[in-house]
């Protein structure tokens, strides 16, 4: 994001929450640094392996970061991740058609599951999305390519 520029982007990350060593749970964290949960070990809510995912926090936090963003003029909108958890939410994935669509003028910079979802394989069809695999071989120039492609399209953008 250094190499884009924090006025220019907005969005969230996902972070695991570990006790002793071992992984409780999964935090949404915005890139202004506000912390709220995705996922608890045993919560209530539709569940993805062990953990129950809180969406009303989710929402208010991730989703609505994003929502905000838009309104606000951002051209480059991170989402990490499209993932099983985060999809549960009918207001992301309405989101998520808003910023793929093919009238959307935002770069979206994101980490998509690697696995099958009806979802996903949706967003992979789409027209015009980038879709770079990262591993071994690429992953340390990746960030100075990613900020080479995001920094072209804000040339361009207005």
């Amino acid at each position: 994001m250094e190499l884009i520029g924090p006025d220019r982007c907005a969005g969230f990350y996902t972070e695991d929450v570990r006790e002793t060593g071992r992984r409780i749970g999964f935090d949404v964290v915005t890139l202004d640094g506000r912390r709220g949960p995705l996922a608890c070990a045993g919560a209530r809510g539709p569940r993805v392996s062990r953990y129950g995912v809180e969406l009303a926090s989710f929402e208010e936090l991730g989703v609505a970061t994003l929502e905000r963003a838009l309104e606000a003029g951002r051209h480059v909108l991170v989402v990490d991740e499209i993932g099983k958890m985060e999809l549960f939410s009918r207001r992301f994935t309405a989101l998520l058609d808003r910023l793929l669509g093919p009238s959307s003028d935002r770069a979206v910079l994101g980490t998509v599951l690697a696995g099958r979802h009806p979802a996903v394989d949706r967003l992979r069809r789409r027209r015009g999305l980038r879709i770079i695999e990262v591993g071994p071989r690429n992953r340390d120039g990746l960030p100075r390519e990613l900020g080479e492609v995001y920094g072209e399209f804000l040339k361009k953008a207005p």
